[in-house]
C-alpha cells in the first residue's frame, strides 16, 4: 500500500501536520502552565512583599491578639481580591506556625485533609515557602507570621491553588488543537491529492513511456506540460528515446551486416564460452569440420590443436595458429580470446580451408621438378654430344652427323617444351588472344585426319572417320581447335600398339558439336584417369619420352576448349582402349565472344 508515491505523500503530510500540532500543543500547554505559575507567585509576591508592608504589618498585629487566627482571617477575607482568593480553585488556610496544623481557612473541608508540603515545612522553619514545581498538580505559598519573634503567637498563612483554572484552559486548548489537527489533516489530504496530481501524473507518464521504450516503441513522445524539473526530465527522456532509437537502428544495421557476413563467409567461425561450450558458429564451419557443432565442447573439436586454458590466458592481440586435417581436407586454424570479461569472455576460432593451396604448392613443386627434369634430359644429351664432338675432331663424318642430328632433335624438343609452357602461361594470365571466326567443323576434322594419315600408316593403324549427320559451321579459333583435335588424334596414334584401330566420329547434339577419338589400345588405368589433363602428367613416362611427349599437350587442349566454353573428357566405355570426347558450342556473337 505504502509503495505508492501518492500514499507516501499523504503519509508524510499527515505526519508533518500531526507532529506540528503536537509540538504547538505541547508548547501552548507548557506556556499556559508556566504563565499561571509565574502569575501566581508574582501575585503572592506583590501581596506579601515589601511593596505591601502595611498588609503584612496588619497580619502581624492581628497575630499578637488572643483571637489572632480570627483576626487574620478577617484581614484575609478583606484582601481576598488582592490574593485572588475564590471558592473554586484558590483558597487560604491559617496554620499553626509551630506544628503546621490547620486552624481555619476559606475551605474548612479541604483544610482538614491538608497535606504538609515542602513550602509549609519551609514556613515552619521561619522562611517564606514559595518554591514552584511546574510538574505538581497545585501551586502554593506558605508565609510565616511571627510577631516579635514570639513563636507561640506565630501563624502560617498558606495559599493553595489547585490549578483548576489552568486545567480547564488546557482542556480547551487541547480541544482547539484537536480540532485544528483534524482540520489540518483534512487540508493535508486534499493538498496531497493536488500535489500528487502535479507530481505523480508526469511520473506516471514517464513510467508509461519507459515501458513503451522497453517494449521497443521509440516513436512515443511524452507531452511536456511544465518548465520545472519534471518538465526538464521529460524533455531529457524524449531526447534519450530518440537517441536510443537511432543508436539501436545503427547497431541493428551493423548486426545485420555482420550477420550476413558471418552467415555467408567462406571461412568457418566458431565461438566458445569460457567453459568451452559452442555459443556461435556459421554454416561454413560445420561444412569444413563435417559435424554438427551445437552443444559440442572445445576439447572434442580442437583439443589437439591448443589447450583451451592457454588460449584464455593470451593477451590480445596475440593468437595461436595451428593446422588440422578433417576428412582429407587441410584446415588452417587461428585461435584467440575475444574478451577478458568473466561473464562474456571466451575463445574465437577462425577456420580457413587451405586444401587447394596445399595442392597448388604441391603442384608447383611438382611442376618445377617436371620442368627441371624435362629440360635437364635434352640439355644433358646436347652437352654430352657437343663435348664429344669438341673433344674428338677425328670422328667419322657419319658419326658426327648423327651426333648433330641428336643435338638438333633435343633442341627442338626443348623449344617445343618452352613453347608449350609459354602457351599455358598465356592462358593462366589471360593473355592468349584467340581469333574467332566461322568455319566448317567437318572440314577442320578432315584436315586433321589428313595430317595424321601417314603417321597412322607408319604404325600400321587402321584410321576410320565417320560423321553422324551434317556438321555445321562453328564459331571459334580454327587453328587452336585443330591443335586440340590433332593432339587427341596423335595421342591415339602414338600410344596404341602397332596394328591398332583408331576411329574418329563427330556429330551434333542440340546447340553443340562433338568429336570422339576411340582406340583399341591398353587404355588408361582408373587411378590415372582423373589426372591425365594435369600438366606434365604422363601415364607411362618412359614411353612418353621415347615418343617425344612432354605431358603438356592435353593441358593445353583443355585450356583451349575451356576458352571456347566447351568440354574435353574421357568417356567410360566397355572394352579395351580409350575414348576422348570434345564438345563445343556451335553459335557465337558478332563481337567474337561466346
Amino acid at each position: 500500500m505504502f509503495r505508492s508515491l501518492h500514499m507516501k505523500l499523504v503519509l508524510i503530510l499527515l505526519l508533518l501536520i500531526t507532529s506540528l500540532m503536537t509540538v504547538i500543543g505541547s508548547f501552548l500547554i507548557s506556556s499556559v502552565v508556566q504563565f499561571y505559575l509565574d502569575e501566581f507567585y508574582q501575585q503572592m509576591g506583590d501581596a506579601f512583599g515589601e511593596g505591601n508592608a502595611s498588609f503584612v504589618a496588619d497580619l502581624r498585629s492581628a497575630a499578637v491578639q488572643e483571637d489572632g487566627a480570627e483576626r487574620i482571617q478577617v484581614i484575609l477575607e478583606a484582601n481576598a481580591g488582592l490574593l485572588g482568593i475564590n471558592s473554586g480553585s484558590r483558597n487560604y488556610y491559617i496554620l499553626n506556625g509551630v506544628t503546621g496544623e490547620f486552624i481555619t481557612g476559606s475551605d474548612e473541608e479541604g483544610g482538614k485533609d491538608l497535606a504538609v508540603t515542602p513550602n509549609i515545612l519551609t514556613a515552619i522553619n521561619g522562611q517564606v515557602g514559595d518554591d514552584s514545581d511546574i510538574t505538581a498538580s497545585y501551586m502554593d505559598v506558605a508565609v510565616p507570621i511571627s510577631p516579635d519573634g514570639n513563636s507561640q503567637n506565630s501563624y502560617i498563612i498558606y495559599i493553595l491553588d489547585n490549578r483548576q483554572t489552568v486545567e480547564k484552559l488546557n482542556s480547551e486548548l487541547v480541544m482547539i488543537i484537536i480540532e485544528a489537527l483534524i482540520f489540518g489533516l483534512v487540508i493535508s489530504v486534499l493538498l496531497s491529492f493536488l500535489l500528487a496530481k502535479t507530481m505523480i501524473t508526469p511520473i506516471e507518464r514517464l513510467t508509461e513511456g519507459t515501458e513503451r521504450v522497453a517494449a521497443g516503441d521509440f516513436s512515443h513522445r511524452i507531452e511536456v506540460e511544465s518548465g520545472d524539473e519534471i518538465g526538464v526530465l521529460t524533455n531529457t527522456f524524449n531526447h534519450m528515446a530518440n537517441v536510443l532509437k537511432e543508436t539501436l537502428e545503427e547497431v541493428e544495421n551493423e548486426r545485420n551486416k555482420l550477420g550476413t557476413l558471418f552467415l555467408h563467409m567462406t571461412d568457418g567461425v566458431v565461438a566458445f564460452s569460457r567453459d568451452g561450450s559452442v555459443i556461435h558458429y556459421n554454416p561454413a564451419a560445420e561444412m569444413m569440420l563435417h559435424r554438427k557443432l551445437e552443444g559440442e565442447k572445445y576439447e572434442k573439436i580442437f583439443g589437439e590443436a591448443a589447450r583451451f586454458e592457454n588460449l584464455l590466458a593470451l593477451e590480445q592481440p596475440a593468437f595461436v595458429e595451428a593446422e588440422q586435417s578433417v576428412a582429407g581436407r587441410s584446415l588452417e586454424l587461428f585461435l584467440a580470446p575475444f574478451s577478458k570479461d568473466e561473464a562474456q569472455g571466451g575463445v574465437l576460432v577462425v577456420i580457413h580451408d587451405v586444401t587447394e593451396q596445399r595442392k597448388a604448392e604441391e603442384l608447383r613443386r611438382e611442376f618445377v621438378a617436371n620442368v627441371s627434369h624435362e629440360l635437364r634430359t635434352p640439355l644433358t644429351n646436347i652437352r654430352s654430344y657437343a663435348e664429344t664432338l669438341a673433344a674428338s675432331p677425328d670422328l667419322p663424318p657419319e658419326t658426327a652427323e648423327s651426333f648433330l642430328e641428336v643435338i638438333l632433335r633435343e633442341s627442338d624438343r626443348m623449344t617445343h617444351i618452352v613453347q608449350d609452357l609459354l602457351t599455358l602461361s598465356r592462358f593462366d594470365y589471360g593473355r592468349m588472344e584467340l581469333k574467332f571466326s566461322w568455319f566448317p567443323f567437318g572440314e577442320a576434322i578432315d584436315n586433321v585426319c589428313r595430317s595424321m594419315q601417314m603417321e597412322a600408316k607408319r604404325h600400321g593403324h587402321k584410321l576410320e572417320k565417320s560423321f553422324v549427320g551434317t556438321l555445321p559451321r562453328v564459331w571459334g579459333d580454327r587453328e587452336r581447335l585443330e591443335q586440340v583435335m590433332l593432339n587427341v588424334l596423335s595421342n591415339a596414334v602414338k600410344y596404341t600398339p602397332d596394328g591398332g584401330e583408331i576411329r574418329l566420329t563427330a556429330g551434333t547434339e542440340g546447340e553443340s558439336v562433338w568429336m570422339e577419338v576411340t582406340d583399341n589400345g591398353i587404355g588408361i588405368p582408373e587411378e590415372d584417369k582423373d589426372r591425365i589433363f594435369e600438366r606434365f602428367y604422363r601415364v607411362d613416362k618412359a614411353r612418353s619420352r621415347e615418343s617425344g611427349g612432354t605431358g603438356l599437350g592435353l593441358s593445353i587442349a583443355r585450356e583451349i576448349v575451356m576458352q571456347h566454353k566447351g568440354t574435353i573428357e574421357l568417356v567410360n566405355r566397355p572394352g579395351p582402349g580409350t575414348t576422348v570426347r570434345v564438345t563445343l558450342p556451335i553459335g557465337g556473337k558478332a563481337d567474337g565472344s561466346l
